[in-house]
């Protein structure tokens, strides 16, 4: 195969495409989700039987535990993935919404509407499910999206595809809306993020490896997060009760997820009489504490903290414990290690609590809650494309909103400018 030319005729078909999608309905739209959903559960043994093959492959292929599970589409996921289809379909559309009108002296109105980005790349690994997912947000924002799974699940991806490309059919919409890259050439990924005249935006959902080298190599805007770097600060003004509860809950409610709390910094004033209690409970539940030299001098026996350990993402039962010098010392050390993504200050002090949400830089930032609401689905989103850490139209979980922009329109009769 000629990489280079089938990614191109994939651009040109996505192109043509997301033209016919953005001036499409809701109803339509929503009408290709929920026949997608009818497709997906008749096709329940072809599935199933294209999932077997990429499960052999990968035990072939020295695929560990972790990855097969997440490689593996039982009967339960199938299930998900139909009702998130079905779930997307409820959501409002943002499409054609037009906001914050206003009459200017001139005598023109001037607001904004909602529209499409246009055509979306999205690079994933391992999670069959992501096809369907990703498709649905895509579709339901009025774009058209290339979908580049890992080689891993290409026998499980072209089949969810099939499902899909029925489910546009039945709308009346193009099946080149959604296409989903049928080689496993890692060639295509270099393509597709470099293709700025047919795709408008990349996503890429993966490893830290897979995001550096898209952020590196990508010639067309990333919404992306690399590292889940997230703090939790105990004010001297927090209520202890609440601390326990919202600091173990950030750390041990799930290991895995970049929404984790990795680090957790402590006030002077409360360290002492604090530390203690929080270091029984992350006893109890298996934590590994690695902590400062101050950390070290209340809880002795824990292990010292390096510089490393203040910017690392452990997505396991690890956490880097400082303590610090007041609400100053704790956003130092926030905006000097932080990735962004979210933070949370707990504290009954209103003002501490107003200039932490103010001069803390990440893409969330809470009072009193614990890191793991970082989410679309706790947001109100419905459902999430991914997490942006990026300072552009899309910051913290990207939803339908993130997917789309605004442009500027202006209604006159017969105005000319004086």
């Amino acid at each position: 195969m000629n990489v280079a030319a089938y990614m191109t005729q994939l651009g040109q078909q996505a192109r043509a495409a997301a033209r016919e999608v953005a001036r499409s309905s809701t109803d339509v739209r929503n009408h290709a989700l929920s026949a997608t959903a009818d497709a997906l559960d008749r096709a329940r043994s072809e599935l199933a039987q294209a999932n077997q093959k990429d499960l052999e492959n990968g035990r072939a292929n020295g695929l560990d535990a972790a990855m097969l599970d997440r490689l593996e589409l039982t009967s339960a996921r199938i299930d998900t993935m139909i009702e998130g289809l079905k779930q997307v379909a409820t959501l409002p559309d943002p499409v054609g919404e037009i906001t914050d009108m206003n009459y200017r002296p001139s005598g023109i109105q001037v607001g904004k509407m909602r529209v499409p980005l246009g055509v979306i790349g999205i690079i994933y690994e391992s999670r069959p499910n992501v096809t369907v997912e990703a498709a649905s947000l895509c579709l339901k924002s009025g774009n058209a999206t290339i979908l580049r799974g890992g080689s891993e699940a290409i026998h499980s991806n072209q089949a969810v595809a099939a499902c899909i490309a029925q489910g546009l059919a039945a709308a009346g919409l193009p099946e080149t809306a959604v296409q989903v890259v049928e080689t496993t050439d890692r060639d295509a990924v270099g393509e597709l993020i470099t293709m700025p005249q047919y795709i408008d935006v990349i996503v890429p959902r993966g490893g830290k490896g897979l995001i550096e080298r898209i952020s590196r190599d990508a010639k067309v805007p990333v919404i992306k997060h690399l590292d889940g770097v997230c703090h939790v600060y105990i004010d001297s003004h927090a209520d202890p009760e609440k601390a326990l509860k919202v600091a173990i809950n950030a750390k041990t409610h799930r290991y895995g997820t970049c929404n984790t709390m990795e680090t957790l910094l402590v006030d002077v004033e409360i360290a002492e009489d604090l530390l203690p209690l929080l270091a029984a409970e992350f006893k109890a539940k298996s934590v590994e504490l690695r902590g400062c030299e101050q950390t070290q001098k209340i809880l002795p026996g824990i292990v010292a903290a390096s510089e490393e350990d203040w910017h690392e993402e452990y997505l396991a039962p690890i956490l880097a414990v400082r303590v610090v010098t007041g609400l100053d010392g704790a956003i130092d050390h926030i905006n000097c290690y932080s990735s962004q993504h979210t933070e949370s200050i707990i504290t009954e002090n209103y003002t501490r609590a107003r200039r932490f949400l103010t001069e803390v830089d990440s893409s969330s930032v809470m009072v009193n809650a614990s890191t793991r609401f970082a989410d679309g689905f706790e947001y109100g989103l419905g459902a999430e494309i991914g997490i942006s850490t990026d300072k552009i139209h899309a910051r913290g979980p990207v939803g339908l909103h993130g997917l789309t922009s605004q442009k500027y329109v202006v209604f006159g009769d017969g105005h000319i400018r004086a």
